[in-house]
């Protein structure tokens, strides 16, 4: 996994940072593992790895707490991101 923080890296990153100010971010840019492969479209930030730890998670179910980072992200999930693996956890997990 390479870390990197280009544009969209950096949007991922203000974005759960507003909506679950989290005690944990990591946002990990895993496009160049996928060099080559489908969804890859060249711009360097096609994949990502989210891991986020917050309070707002508490409760709630692997289904619902990646329910919740996708709608805080709008349309980068999907359409501007080819793929997106998201480790969503409360804190003490």
């Amino acid at each position: 996994m390479e870390a990197m923080t280009g544009p969209i890296a950096h949007e991922i990153t203000t974005l759960l940072t507003a909506a679950f100010t989290p005690d944990h971010l990591a946002v990990i840019n895993d496009s160049a593992s996928h060099h080559g492969h489908a969804g890859h479209d060249g711009s360097g930030e096609s994949h990502f790895t989210v891991e986020v730890t917050a309070a707002a998670f508490a409760g709630q179910t692997r289904l619902q707490r990646q329910r919740m980072v996708i709608a805080a992200l709008g349309d980068i999930a999907g359409q501007r991101v080819h793929a997106l693996a998201i480790r969503a956890r409360a804190p003490g997990e």
